[in-house]
């Protein structure tokens, strides 16, 4: 699969590297200009390429986005339209000021901003670290940490599902960018927990 990654600091760089170990092609870009990424993918090999934001969302037919919350505005509208987007992103006041939601989700504002595209909630609830070092491809799903993911497209959290899978995590399904999205936000109970299957169901059921 051709990934467009949008965010190359944490999250991006961290999944850029499992995205490609995992056999995907991967296009990253950031605010700096494709030339602040020449360390990252050297390193990451040939299946990895340095753009611009606008080609990295041309480029994927998935495109994760992982940058400031604030920074949604700056999203390409047009080459996202029609493409499973992944929103890794949180929703930190002190650093991405005062937005109003409108007792939406962030991830149903992110959506409302980029029509047409095809939003799945995920990435967004575990640290960098352990998404980096913790995946465990080909373990039984029951003995692996869960990746939580919500959206309104059955099609598109499938296939973010394989993706989550093929990383070697267990994704967990918490609904729509309404429901799901809303359990998902920094401050709840199932963020920045590591559960594997049995835990996470427990509490979501809780929820």
């Amino acid at each position: 699969m051709k990934i467009g990654i949008i965010g190359s600091g944490m999250i991006g760089a961290t999944t850029a590297r499992l995205f490609v170990q995992a056999g995907h092609e991967v296009a990253i870009s950031n605010s700096r200009g494709p030339e602040s990424l020449s360390g990252l993918v050297q390193e990451l090999g040939p299946k990895a390429r340095a753009t611009s934001v606008e080609e990295s969302a041309a480029f994927g037919e998935l495109v994760l986005v992982a940058v400031p919350l604030k920074a949604y505005v700056s999203l390409p509208r047009a080459q996202l339209s029609g493409k499973i987007v992944i929103d890794a992103m949180n929703y930190y006041p002190q650093r991405d000021g005062a937005l109003d939601f409108q007792a939406r989700s962030s991830s149903e504002f992110v959506a409302q901003h980029l029509p047409g595209a095809r939003v799945v909630k995920t990435f967004n609830t575990m640290y960098f670290k352990p998404l980096g070092e913790q995946g465990k491809p080909g373990a039984p799903l029951e003995e692996r940490l869960v990746l939580f993911l919500a959206g309104d497209d059955a099609e598109a959290k499938q296939t973010v599902s394989r993706l989550i899978d093929q990383i070697g995590f267990t994704p967990v399904d918490t609904g729509t960018l309404a429901t799901g999205g809303h359990q998902q936000q920094p401050g709840t109970a199932i963020y920045n927990r590591l559960m594997r299957p049995a835990e996470a169901r427990e509490a979501l059921a809780r929820l």
